[in-house]
Protein backbone atom coordinates (compact mmCIF):
# COMPACT_ATOMS: atom_id res chain seq x y z
CA UNK A 1 0.00 0.00 0.00
CA UNK A 2 1.24 3.40 -0.55
CA UNK A 3 1.80 5.87 2.03
CA UNK A 4 -0.67 8.71 1.48
CA UNK A 5 -1.06 11.77 3.43
CA UNK A 6 -3.72 14.19 4.18
CA UNK A 7 -2.43 17.69 2.99
CA UNK A 8 -3.69 20.83 4.42
CA UNK A 9 -3.05 22.56 1.43
CA UNK A 10 -4.97 20.46 -0.61
CA UNK A 11 -7.67 19.41 1.81
CA UNK A 12 -7.41 16.00 0.96
CA UNK A 13 -5.15 12.49 0.74
CA UNK A 14 -2.93 12.06 -1.41
CA UNK A 15 0.04 9.54 -2.61
CA UNK A 16 3.43 10.52 -0.84
CA UNK A 17 6.09 10.96 -3.48
CA UNK A 18 9.28 12.38 -1.98
CA UNK A 19 11.25 15.05 -3.84
CA UNK A 20 14.22 12.66 -4.05
CA UNK A 21 13.59 8.88 -3.87
CA UNK A 22 14.42 7.79 -0.48
CA UNK A 23 14.56 10.94 1.34
CA UNK A 24 12.43 13.02 2.84
CA UNK A 25 13.11 16.62 4.46
CA UNK A 26 10.71 17.09 7.61
CA UNK A 27 10.99 20.70 9.29
CA UNK A 28 7.96 21.18 12.49
CA UNK A 29 7.73 24.55 14.36
CA UNK A 30 9.21 24.22 17.44
CA UNK A 31 7.99 25.99 21.05
CA UNK A 32 8.44 29.70 22.22
CA UNK A 33 10.84 29.14 24.34
CA UNK A 34 8.84 31.33 27.21
CA UNK A 35 6.94 28.86 29.68
CA UNK A 36 6.92 24.85 30.61
CA UNK A 37 5.36 23.01 27.70
CA UNK A 38 2.29 21.88 27.97
CA UNK A 39 0.21 18.55 26.62
CA UNK A 40 -1.10 20.67 23.95
CA UNK A 41 3.12 20.54 22.71
CA UNK A 42 3.48 17.33 24.05
CA UNK A 43 0.53 15.79 21.06
CA UNK A 44 2.71 17.79 18.15
CA UNK A 45 5.87 16.33 19.45
CA UNK A 46 4.91 13.30 19.96
CA UNK A 47 2.65 12.97 16.61
CA UNK A 48 5.88 13.82 14.64
CA UNK A 49 8.11 11.70 16.17
CA UNK A 50 5.75 8.80 15.72
CA UNK A 51 5.67 10.22 12.23
CA UNK A 52 9.47 10.38 11.54
CA UNK A 53 9.93 6.52 13.31
CA UNK A 54 7.54 5.33 10.91
CA UNK A 55 9.02 6.94 7.82
CA UNK A 56 12.72 5.75 8.77
CA UNK A 57 11.41 2.24 9.66
CA UNK A 58 9.83 2.02 6.04
CA UNK A 59 13.45 2.67 5.09
CA UNK A 60 13.42 6.08 4.50
CA UNK A 61 16.54 8.65 5.03
CA UNK A 62 14.90 11.19 7.17
CA UNK A 63 15.99 15.12 7.86
CA UNK A 64 14.08 16.23 10.82
CA UNK A 65 14.44 19.75 11.37
CA UNK A 66 12.44 21.10 14.64
CA UNK A 67 12.85 24.99 15.27
CA UNK A 68 13.12 27.28 18.57
CA UNK A 69 12.20 30.65 18.58
CA UNK A 70 14.10 32.17 21.29
CA UNK A 71 13.47 35.72 20.88
CA UNK A 72 9.56 37.30 20.08
CA UNK A 73 7.20 39.60 22.05
CA UNK A 74 6.11 36.89 24.70
CA UNK A 75 9.90 35.85 25.52
CA UNK A 76 10.75 39.70 25.67
CA UNK A 77 7.76 40.46 28.38
CA UNK A 78 8.27 37.32 30.61
CA UNK A 79 11.75 38.25 30.70
CA UNK A 80 10.87 41.84 31.63
CA UNK A 81 8.43 40.19 34.61
CA UNK A 82 11.15 37.94 35.68
CA UNK A 83 14.40 40.54 36.07
CA UNK A 84 16.17 38.10 33.28
CA UNK A 85 17.75 38.71 30.12
CA UNK A 86 15.95 37.20 26.97
CA UNK A 87 19.23 34.27 26.69
CA UNK A 88 18.77 33.03 29.97
CA UNK A 89 14.80 32.69 29.89
CA UNK A 90 15.16 30.90 26.38
CA UNK A 91 17.96 28.62 27.58
CA UNK A 92 15.81 27.70 30.65
CA UNK A 93 12.99 27.12 28.73
CA UNK A 94 15.25 24.69 26.30
CA UNK A 95 16.41 23.21 29.03
CA UNK A 96 12.79 22.11 30.30
CA UNK A 97 11.72 21.23 26.51
CA UNK A 98 14.54 18.67 26.51
CA UNK A 99 14.01 17.47 30.07
CA UNK A 100 10.07 16.82 29.22
CA UNK A 101 10.65 15.05 25.69
CA UNK A 102 13.36 13.24 26.53
CA UNK A 103 10.74 12.08 29.83
CA UNK A 104 8.42 11.22 27.02
CA UNK A 105 10.65 9.16 24.86
CA UNK A 106 10.83 12.07 22.02
CA UNK A 107 13.62 11.64 19.57
CA UNK A 108 16.03 14.64 18.97
CA UNK A 109 15.44 16.41 15.63
CA UNK A 110 18.60 15.92 13.76
CA UNK A 111 18.60 19.93 13.10
CA UNK A 112 17.42 22.18 15.80
CA UNK A 113 17.81 25.60 14.87
CA UNK A 114 17.65 28.61 17.14
CA UNK A 115 16.35 31.89 15.47
CA UNK A 116 18.72 34.19 17.16
CA UNK A 117 21.35 31.88 15.30
CA UNK A 118 20.49 33.12 11.71
CA UNK A 119 19.93 36.63 11.52
CA UNK A 120 22.16 36.64 8.69
CA UNK A 121 19.95 34.20 6.40
CA UNK A 122 16.58 35.88 8.10
CA UNK A 123 18.40 39.38 6.89
CA UNK A 124 19.09 37.96 3.60
CA UNK A 125 15.67 36.51 2.87
CA UNK A 126 13.92 39.92 3.77
CA UNK A 127 16.65 41.56 1.39
CA UNK A 128 15.47 39.11 -1.49
CA UNK A 129 11.59 40.10 -0.97
CA UNK A 130 12.21 43.52 -1.07
CA UNK A 131 14.47 43.43 -4.11
CA UNK A 132 11.50 41.24 -5.34
CA UNK A 133 9.12 43.81 -5.17
CA UNK A 134 6.86 42.39 -1.44
CA UNK A 135 8.53 43.93 1.01
CA UNK A 136 8.89 47.64 2.13
CA UNK A 137 10.57 49.24 5.03
CA UNK A 138 8.92 51.57 6.96
CA UNK A 139 10.70 53.68 9.55
CA UNK A 140 13.14 50.97 10.76
CA UNK A 141 10.27 48.19 10.23
CA UNK A 142 9.55 46.00 7.37
CA UNK A 143 6.41 44.27 5.88
CA UNK A 144 5.27 42.16 3.76
CA UNK A 145 2.59 43.39 1.00
CA UNK A 146 -0.03 40.59 1.76
CA UNK A 147 -1.94 42.03 -1.64
CA UNK A 148 1.30 41.68 -3.77
CA UNK A 149 1.05 37.72 -3.82
CA UNK A 150 -2.05 36.38 -5.42
CA UNK A 151 -2.48 33.35 -3.82
CA UNK A 152 -2.41 34.59 0.17
CA UNK A 153 -5.04 32.52 1.82
CA UNK A 154 -4.46 29.18 0.19
CA UNK A 155 -3.37 27.03 2.85
CA UNK A 156 -6.17 28.37 4.98
CA UNK A 157 -8.93 29.18 2.75
CA UNK A 158 -9.12 32.54 3.70
CA UNK A 159 -9.63 35.29 1.04
CA UNK A 160 -8.66 38.95 1.60
CA UNK A 161 -12.25 40.12 2.12
CA UNK A 162 -12.57 37.79 4.90
CA UNK A 163 -9.52 38.79 6.68
CA UNK A 164 -9.81 42.46 5.99
CA UNK A 165 -13.24 42.40 7.99
CA UNK A 166 -11.37 41.97 11.20
CA UNK A 167 -7.79 43.51 10.73
CA UNK A 168 -6.48 47.14 11.84
CA UNK A 169 -3.21 48.61 12.00
CA UNK A 170 -1.97 48.30 15.74
CA UNK A 171 -0.88 51.12 17.45
CA UNK A 172 3.27 51.84 16.56
CA UNK A 173 3.02 49.76 13.62
CA UNK A 174 4.05 51.35 10.54
CA UNK A 175 2.38 49.73 7.64
CA UNK A 176 0.55 50.60 4.38
CA UNK A 177 -2.10 47.71 4.64
CA UNK A 178 -3.64 46.45 7.80
CA UNK A 179 -3.31 42.72 6.07
CA UNK A 180 0.59 43.29 6.09
CA UNK A 181 2.63 41.38 8.19
CA UNK A 182 6.03 42.43 10.00
CA UNK A 183 9.29 40.74 8.92
CA UNK A 184 11.96 43.02 10.78
CA UNK A 185 10.72 45.15 13.85
CA UNK A 186 12.85 48.26 14.59
CA UNK A 187 14.53 48.38 17.70
CA UNK A 188 12.51 49.43 21.10
CA UNK A 189 14.36 50.91 24.16
CA UNK A 190 15.45 48.24 25.81
CA UNK A 191 14.78 45.27 23.96
CA UNK A 192 17.41 42.80 22.47
CA UNK A 193 18.54 44.10 18.84
CA UNK A 194 20.69 43.07 15.85
CA UNK A 195 22.15 45.15 12.80
CA UNK A 196 20.24 44.89 9.75
CA UNK A 197 20.14 47.47 6.68
CA UNK A 198 17.07 49.11 7.99
CA UNK A 199 18.51 49.85 11.04
CA UNK A 200 19.04 47.55 14.70
CA UNK A 201 16.01 45.36 15.65
CA UNK A 202 14.89 42.05 15.70
CA UNK A 203 12.72 39.39 13.14
CA UNK A 204 9.31 39.07 12.93
CA UNK A 205 7.73 35.40 14.01
CA UNK A 206 7.23 34.17 10.62
CA UNK A 207 10.10 35.14 8.83
CA UNK A 208 12.46 32.64 11.11
CA UNK A 209 11.00 29.74 9.84
CA UNK A 210 11.07 30.48 6.58
CA UNK A 211 14.68 31.10 6.70
CA UNK A 212 15.82 28.33 8.86
CA UNK A 213 13.46 25.50 6.77
CA UNK A 214 15.32 26.47 3.63
CA UNK A 215 18.70 26.72 4.87
CA UNK A 216 18.54 23.25 6.42
CA UNK A 217 16.02 21.62 3.36
CA UNK A 218 15.91 24.17 0.67
CA UNK A 219 13.74 25.74 -1.33
CA UNK A 220 11.46 23.80 -1.84
CA UNK A 221 11.09 20.43 0.54
CA UNK A 222 8.65 17.43 1.48
CA UNK A 223 6.70 18.14 4.40
CA UNK A 224 5.80 20.96 6.78
CA UNK A 225 4.25 19.78 10.28
CA UNK A 226 2.95 21.82 13.47
CA UNK A 227 -0.64 22.14 15.72
CA UNK A 228 -3.57 23.08 13.53
CA UNK A 229 -3.61 26.56 15.39
CA UNK A 230 -0.13 27.38 13.01
CA UNK A 231 -1.73 26.87 9.68
CA UNK A 232 -3.36 30.44 9.62
CA UNK A 233 -1.66 33.04 10.31
CA UNK A 234 2.04 31.67 10.79
CA UNK A 235 2.06 28.96 7.65
CA UNK A 236 0.17 30.95 5.48
CA UNK A 237 2.75 33.62 6.49
CA UNK A 238 5.73 31.28 5.44
CA UNK A 239 4.35 30.00 2.09
CA UNK A 240 3.53 33.81 1.15
CA UNK A 241 7.40 35.31 1.67
CA UNK A 242 9.21 31.90 0.92
CA UNK A 243 7.47 31.68 -2.32
CA UNK A 244 7.50 35.01 -3.19
CA UNK A 245 11.31 35.28 -2.19
CA UNK A 246 12.23 31.81 -4.49
CA UNK A 247 9.16 31.59 -7.43
CA UNK A 248 9.17 28.31 -6.36
CA UNK A 249 6.35 26.02 -4.31
CA UNK A 250 7.74 25.88 -0.63
CA UNK A 251 5.74 22.44 1.00
CA UNK A 252 4.40 19.51 -0.56
CA UNK A 253 2.56 18.73 1.81
CA UNK A 254 1.61 20.25 5.53
CA UNK A 255 0.64 17.89 7.89
CA UNK A 256 -1.55 19.48 10.73
CA UNK A 257 -2.22 18.09 14.03
CA UNK A 258 -5.71 18.38 16.29
CA UNK A 259 -5.95 20.77 19.19
CA UNK A 260 -6.14 19.07 22.31
CA UNK A 261 -9.38 19.79 24.62
CA UNK A 262 -10.28 19.74 27.98
CA UNK A 263 -14.46 19.50 28.33
CA UNK A 264 -14.14 20.49 24.70
CA UNK A 265 -12.32 23.81 25.18
CA UNK A 266 -8.79 24.23 23.10
CA UNK A 267 -6.21 23.47 25.37
CA UNK A 268 -3.99 27.16 25.95
CA UNK A 269 -1.96 29.35 27.88
CA UNK A 270 -3.84 32.54 26.81
CA UNK A 271 -7.26 30.68 28.14
CA UNK A 272 -5.31 29.55 31.14
CA UNK A 273 -6.63 26.08 30.85
CA UNK A 274 -3.51 24.42 30.25
CA UNK A 275 -1.71 21.27 32.16
CA UNK A 276 1.91 20.96 31.97
CA UNK A 277 3.74 17.90 30.71
CA UNK A 278 5.82 18.11 34.09
CA UNK A 279 2.67 18.05 36.33
CA UNK A 280 1.34 15.21 34.22
CA UNK A 281 4.69 13.09 34.76
CA UNK A 282 4.48 13.50 38.39
CA UNK A 283 1.17 10.89 38.02
CA UNK A 284 1.21 9.20 35.08
CA UNK A 285 3.88 6.82 33.22
CA UNK A 286 5.55 9.16 30.43
CA UNK A 287 4.26 6.15 27.80
CA UNK A 288 1.09 6.26 29.39
CA UNK A 289 1.25 9.76 27.88
CA UNK A 290 2.11 8.73 24.67
CA UNK A 291 -0.41 5.60 23.88
CA UNK A 292 -2.95 8.27 25.20
CA UNK A 293 -1.77 11.06 22.97
CA UNK A 294 -2.16 8.80 19.80
CA UNK A 295 -5.58 6.84 20.49
CA UNK A 296 -6.58 9.20 18.14
CA UNK A 297 -6.23 9.96 14.89
CA UNK A 298 -3.72 13.15 14.50
CA UNK A 299 -5.90 15.27 13.09
CA UNK A 300 -8.92 14.61 15.40
CA UNK A 301 -9.13 17.11 18.69
CA UNK A 302 -7.93 14.88 21.89
CA UNK A 303 -10.28 15.82 25.02
CA UNK A 304 -8.07 15.00 27.90
CA UNK A 305 -9.03 13.86 31.59
CA UNK A 306 -7.17 12.38 34.51
CA UNK A 307 -9.83 9.32 33.62
CA UNK A 308 -8.35 9.08 30.01
CA UNK A 309 -4.86 8.62 31.23
CA UNK A 310 -5.80 6.23 34.04
CA UNK A 311 -6.81 4.06 30.90
CA UNK A 312 -3.81 4.44 28.73
CA UNK A 313 -2.05 3.33 32.09
CA UNK A 314 -4.41 0.36 32.36
CA UNK A 315 -3.58 -0.60 28.74
CA UNK A 316 0.45 0.38 29.12
CA UNK A 317 0.25 -2.14 32.20
CA UNK A 318 -1.32 -5.08 29.72
CA UNK A 319 1.17 -4.64 27.02
CA UNK A 320 4.09 -4.76 29.92
CA UNK A 321 3.09 -7.70 31.28
CA UNK A 322 1.90 -9.84 28.35
CA UNK A 323 5.62 -9.71 27.35
CA UNK A 324 6.69 -10.06 31.35
CA UNK A 325 5.04 -13.11 31.64
CA UNK A 326 5.64 -14.74 27.99
CA UNK A 327 9.52 -13.85 29.40
CA UNK A 328 8.56 -15.84 32.39
CA UNK A 329 6.74 -18.60 30.61
CA UNK A 330 9.70 -19.57 27.88
CA UNK A 331 11.92 -19.21 30.82
CA UNK A 332 11.10 -22.50 32.41
CA UNK A 333 12.29 -25.66 31.57
CA UNK A 334 9.79 -28.09 30.15
CA UNK A 335 10.94 -31.60 29.01
CA UNK A 336 7.52 -32.59 27.60
CA UNK A 337 7.28 -31.75 23.92
CA UNK A 338 3.07 -31.64 23.88
CA UNK A 339 1.73 -30.59 20.31
CA UNK A 340 0.99 -26.59 20.46
CA UNK A 341 -3.09 -26.72 20.19
CA UNK A 342 -4.69 -24.41 17.46
CA UNK A 343 -5.76 -21.65 19.01
CA UNK A 344 -2.43 -20.76 20.14
CA UNK A 345 -0.91 -21.53 16.87
CA UNK A 346 -3.50 -19.03 15.51
CA UNK A 347 -2.66 -16.77 18.01
CA UNK A 348 1.15 -17.02 17.18
CA UNK A 349 0.24 -16.38 13.20
CA UNK A 350 -1.88 -13.51 14.05
CA UNK A 351 0.92 -11.77 15.63
CA UNK A 352 3.48 -12.85 13.29
CA UNK A 353 0.96 -10.52 10.42
CA UNK A 354 1.33 -8.21 13.30
CA UNK A 355 3.51 -5.50 11.79
CA UNK A 356 1.81 -5.79 8.58
CA UNK A 357 -1.31 -4.41 9.68
CA UNK A 358 0.03 -1.84 11.90
CA UNK A 359 2.07 -0.36 9.21
CA UNK A 360 -0.44 -0.76 6.66
CA UNK A 361 -3.00 1.68 9.21
CA UNK A 362 0.65 4.35 9.49
CA UNK A 363 0.58 4.35 5.53
CA UNK A 364 -2.88 5.57 5.57
CA UNK A 365 -1.93 9.08 6.66
CA UNK A 366 0.06 7.89 9.72
CA UNK A 367 -3.65 6.43 11.76
CA UNK A 368 -2.21 5.66 14.76
CA UNK A 369 -5.59 4.77 16.19
CA UNK A 370 -6.00 1.85 13.52
CA UNK A 371 -2.36 1.11 14.65
CA UNK A 372 -2.65 0.54 18.10
CA UNK A 373 -5.68 -1.58 17.79
CA UNK A 374 -4.28 -3.89 15.67
CA UNK A 375 -1.08 -3.59 18.09
CA UNK A 376 -3.63 -4.27 20.62
CA UNK A 377 -5.04 -7.54 19.54
CA UNK A 378 -1.31 -8.49 19.02
CA UNK A 379 -1.07 -8.28 22.87
CA UNK A 380 -4.34 -9.99 23.39
CA UNK A 381 -3.07 -12.95 20.71
CA UNK A 382 1.01 -13.08 23.25
CA UNK A 383 -1.61 -13.33 26.38
CA UNK A 384 -3.51 -16.57 24.81
CA UNK A 385 -0.36 -18.20 23.92
CA UNK A 386 0.90 -17.67 27.34
CA UNK A 387 -2.32 -19.09 29.00
CA UNK A 388 -2.26 -21.99 26.60
CA UNK A 389 1.72 -22.85 27.54
CA UNK A 390 0.38 -22.44 31.58
CA UNK A 391 -2.16 -24.89 31.20
CA UNK A 392 -0.16 -27.64 29.04
CA UNK A 393 3.53 -26.76 29.29
CA UNK A 394 5.42 -27.93 26.26
CA UNK A 395 8.76 -27.28 25.48
CA UNK A 396 7.93 -26.21 22.01
CA UNK A 397 6.61 -23.07 23.53
CA UNK A 398 9.55 -21.50 24.14
CA UNK A 399 10.44 -20.63 20.77
CA UNK A 400 6.63 -19.37 19.64
CA UNK A 401 6.66 -17.02 23.19
CA UNK A 402 9.99 -15.94 22.13
CA UNK A 403 9.43 -15.06 18.56
CA UNK A 404 5.87 -13.48 19.42
CA UNK A 405 7.39 -11.28 21.80
CA UNK A 406 10.16 -9.83 19.58
CA UNK A 407 7.73 -9.21 16.94
CA UNK A 408 5.57 -6.78 20.12
CA UNK A 409 8.46 -5.70 21.01
CA UNK A 410 10.06 -4.77 17.49
CA UNK A 411 6.44 -3.31 16.57
CA UNK A 412 6.58 -1.04 19.56
CA UNK A 413 9.34 0.93 18.37
CA UNK A 414 7.08 2.52 15.96
CA UNK A 415 5.15 4.01 19.05
CA UNK A 416 7.65 4.36 21.23
CA UNK A 417 6.43 2.63 23.76
CA UNK A 418 7.51 -0.71 25.94
CA UNK A 419 10.92 1.32 26.02
CA UNK A 420 11.62 0.06 29.63
CA UNK A 421 13.40 -3.72 30.54
CA UNK A 422 9.75 -5.14 31.23
CA UNK A 423 10.66 -6.92 34.62
CA UNK A 424 11.15 -3.51 36.15
CA UNK A 425 8.69 -1.75 34.69
CA UNK A 426 6.03 -4.63 36.55
CA UNK A 427 8.56 -4.10 39.90
CA UNK A 428 8.03 -0.41 40.16
CA UNK A 429 4.06 -0.62 39.49
CA UNK A 430 4.05 -3.08 41.63
CA UNK A 431 5.57 -1.17 44.17
CA UNK A 432 3.50 1.80 43.62
CA UNK A 433 0.34 -0.37 43.93
CA UNK A 434 1.87 -2.05 47.32
CA UNK A 435 2.58 1.96 48.60
CA UNK A 436 -1.31 3.07 47.32
CA UNK A 437 -2.55 -0.14 49.53
CA UNK A 438 -1.44 1.23 53.07
CA UNK A 439 0.95 -1.60 53.42
CA UNK A 440 4.47 -1.80 53.45
CA UNK A 441 6.47 -4.65 52.19
CA UNK A 442 6.97 -5.77 56.02
CA UNK A 443 3.75 -5.78 57.11
CA UNK A 444 2.43 -7.84 53.23
CA UNK A 445 5.16 -10.25 53.69
CA UNK A 446 3.68 -10.69 57.04
CA UNK A 447 0.47 -11.52 55.66
CA UNK A 448 1.65 -13.58 53.51
CA UNK A 449 3.54 -15.88 55.92
CA UNK A 450 0.45 -15.94 58.27
CA UNK A 451 -1.86 -17.08 55.00
CA UNK A 452 0.81 -19.62 54.68
CA UNK A 453 0.77 -21.33 58.23
CA UNK A 454 -3.11 -20.95 57.89
CA UNK A 455 -3.24 -22.98 54.71
CA UNK A 456 -0.58 -25.64 56.51
CA UNK A 457 -2.81 -26.15 59.15
CA UNK A 458 -5.77 -26.36 56.67
CA UNK A 459 -7.68 -23.32 58.35
CA UNK A 460 -8.98 -22.67 54.83
CA UNK A 461 -11.25 -19.95 56.05
CA UNK A 462 -7.99 -17.35 57.40
CA UNK A 463 -6.38 -18.07 54.40
CA UNK A 464 -9.01 -17.07 51.71
CA UNK A 465 -9.94 -13.78 54.42
CA UNK A 466 -6.47 -12.68 54.25
CA UNK A 467 -6.43 -13.49 49.87
CA UNK A 468 -9.60 -11.42 49.54
CA UNK A 469 -8.52 -8.63 51.96
CA UNK A 470 -5.03 -8.22 49.69
CA UNK A 471 -7.54 -8.87 46.71
CA UNK A 472 -9.55 -5.84 47.61
CA UNK A 473 -6.08 -3.51 48.12
CA UNK A 474 -5.20 -4.32 44.46
CA UNK A 475 -2.35 -6.74 45.23
CA UNK A 476 -2.94 -10.33 43.78
CA UNK A 477 -1.75 -13.49 45.45
CA UNK A 478 -0.10 -16.87 43.55
CA UNK A 479 0.83 -20.18 44.92
CA UNK A 480 3.66 -21.33 42.74
CA UNK A 481 5.68 -24.72 43.75
CA UNK A 482 8.42 -22.01 44.60
CA UNK A 483 5.83 -20.71 47.13
CA UNK A 484 3.58 -17.42 47.37
CA UNK A 485 3.90 -14.22 45.18
CA UNK A 486 2.78 -11.15 45.06
CA UNK A 487 2.02 -8.73 42.18
CA UNK A 488 -0.36 -6.05 41.76
CA UNK A 489 -3.73 -6.30 39.88
CA UNK A 490 -2.39 -4.85 37.08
Amino acid sequence: MTLRIYNTLTRKKQDFVPIEKGRIGIYVCGITAYDRCHIGHARSAVVFDVIVRFLRSEGFDVTFVRNFTDIDDKIINRAREEGISTEELAEREIGHFYEDMDALGVLRADVEPRATEHMPEIVSLIERLIDRGFAYESGGDVYFSVRKFPDYGKLSGRDLEQLMAGARIMPGEKKEDPLDFALWKGAKPGEPSWDSPWGKGRPGWHIECSAMSMKYLGETFDIHGGGLDLAFPHHENEIAQSEAATGKQFVRYWVHNGFVTIKGEKMSKSLGNFITIKDILANFHPEALRLFLLSKHYRSPLDYSPESLKEATSALDRCYKAVFEAAQVASVPVKKQRPIPDEAREAADSIAALREQVVSAMRDDFNTAKALGHFFDGVRALNRIVEAAKKKPSALYKDVLDKSSKEILDVCQIFGILGEEPGQYIHKRNLAALESSGLSLAELESLIEERGKARREKDWNRADEIRNMLAEKGIVLQDTPQGTVWSADL
